[in-house]
């Protein structure tokens, strides 16, 4: 059900992103906010890294667009294109679900030091369901504004 629901998110983002140029995905839509469909897909990209690669397999590995820790990097689109974002995505995507389906159980756990905790897989996985959630919203307000597309 985790993966189900988790799989619908990541496919609603990039079903909110088809059909548009880069320009289109790059257009800070809804001022004074900077934040791009591009933008979202980079960030989601750092999130997937982060709680699957970092702290589940424990991978000592930087941030895809910061080689500082700055989580905000991403957001930046400016110069980004589809190609290199989505590429960044997909790959971490496959990466978490080799994680998620290679793990004993749900109940596996690893270390969040920006939490200072350690937190289940089951966590992870219902944290991204919500951070996808939640930007999958801010994408619906994006989308709308770049080319009045509802709806999915």
């Amino acid at each position: 059900m985790l993966r189900g629901f988790l799989d619908f998110h990541r496919a609603t983002l990039a079903l909110k992103c088809e059909g548009l140029s880069d320009e289109q995905l790059r257009q800070r839509a809804s001022p004074p906010s900077t934040l791009t469909l591009l933008g979202l897909v980079r960030h989601m990209a750092e999130v997937e890294r982060t709680w699957f690669r970092r702290v589940i397999d424990g991978e000592d590995v930087p941030l895809v667009w910061s080689a500082e820790g700055d989580y905000q990097a991403a957001y930046d689109a400016t110069g980004a294109s589809r190609a290199e974002a989505f590429t960044a995505w997909r790959t971490e995507v496959e990466h978490s679900r080799r994680i998620e389906l290679a793990a004993e159980n749900l109940d596996v756990t690893g270390f969040q030091p920006r939490w200072d905790t350690e937190v289940s897989l089951r966590l992870v996985m219902l944290h991204l369901i919500h951070e996808y959630a939640r930007h999958n919203g801010h994408a619906d307000f994006l989308r709308e504004a770049i080319d009045g597309a509802v709806g999915a």
